[in-house]
């Protein structure tokens, strides 16, 4: 029961985080390999990415991710 008898509306209950795209281009330069490389090891699953049709989009957040891990191996 809440205390002023309304319940909180569905907007502040969830809040979305929209995280922008980079291209196999921007996501290999920051990780310094080729987008070559970077396209194979995410078709294998060996990093994150999206595949829209034939291109490859990666989310920053997800390469540290990937990053912080190797580094901690």
């Amino acid at each position: 029961m809440y205390l002023d008898s309304k319940k909180p509306s569905a907007k502040a209950a969830v809040e979305l985080r929209f995280e922008p795209l980079l291209d196999s281009d921007e996501a290999a330069s920051l990780l310094k390999i080729h987008p070559k490389t970077l396209q194979r090891m995410a078709r294998n699953h060996g990093i994150g990415g999206i595949q829209v049709g034939k291109l490859w989009r990666f989310r920053a957040s997800e390469l540290d991710r990937w990053l912080n891990r190797r580094t901690a191996s």
